[in-house]
């Protein structure tokens, strides 16, 4: 995975572009913006120019109230401000090919709608561990790649690719088109987490605990699977129920 490894040097957290004209040069210049917060109702010259540039990325995009702009900083904001993310995103587009010319068999994990950050860096610490190419994720109702999170996965996201997608769908079925199969964890089947065969190229997609996988993920996926469950207790969090998923993959292609 040493190709797909980033600068060991990681971005400041929590760094803050503001000021309209700066924000639109940190997009032109490919900066990885975590997030973009505008006040809403903001008109002006320039304000066309930054949403015409918004539409073209997949930069998630929160209209807010201005006291929300003035907690985050006390500078002259002029009602737009930008996180610079702490780590630098990747294409799951770049990753793949990258996977099969290497001769590895691809093991992605897709992460549908987990907001919590602490839950993301676990997933990220268990998902660096047992080998994982890659983490995809949502542009939007995901969780933030901030100090917490980084913190909580160990320093595992500055080394595992984290692949931004606007839609996960698209991206599943582009993972299906270069041979990989899709598993998702989910209860709502009768079929356990060691039916599939993860020996072959796998994408597992883990989805947010109240809301679960989305149903377009859902009907596209080759496999549901889910993990069996005793007691009184009905449910994981959804970082343990990562890790147990992933853990058998890691158990079949290890013993294959």
């Amino acid at each position: 995975m040493e190709n797909f490894r980033r600068s060991s040097r990681p971005k400041e957290n929590n760094e803050f572009v503001f000021g309209i004209r700066a924000v639109i040069e940190a997009i032109k210049a490919g900066k990885d913006i975590e997030s973009i917060y505008i006040q809403r109702g903001l008109t002006g010259e320039i304000i066309p120019e930054l949403k015409g540039l918004l539409r073209e990325t997949d930069i998630p995009v929160h209209n807010v109230p201005v006291e929300k702009l003035n907690r985050m900083t006390l500078k002259n904001h002029q009602g737009v401000i930008a996180v610079i993310s702490a780590i630098t995103f990747q294409k799951i587009e770049d990753i793949i090919p990258a996977i099969y010319e290497k001769g590895e068999t691809p093991l992605i994990l897709i992460l549908d709608g987990i907001t919590d950050v602490r839950n993301m860096g676990a997933i990220a610490r268990t998902a660096a561990c047992t080998g994982v190419h890659a983490i995809v994720v949502p542009a939007k109702n995901s969780a933030q790649i901030n100090a917490d999170a980084i913190k909580t996965s160990a320093g595992a996201l500055f080394s595992i690719p984290v692949c931004r997608h606007q839609n996960l769908h698209k991206t599943a079925l582009y993972l299906q088109e270069c041979g990989l199969q899709i598993v998702a964890c989910t209860e709502k089947t009768n079929d356990l987490i060691y039916a599939p065969d993860y020996t072959a190229p796998t994408a597992i997609v883990m989805g947010a605990e109240d809301e679960g996988i989305s149903n377009e993920i859902m009907r596209m996926a080759n496999y549901l699977a889910k993990i069996p469950m005793f007691g009184e207790i009905g449910s994981l969090n959804v970082s343990v129920s990562t890790g147990v998923i992933l853990y058998e993959a890691i158990r079949q292609r290890t013993i294959s």
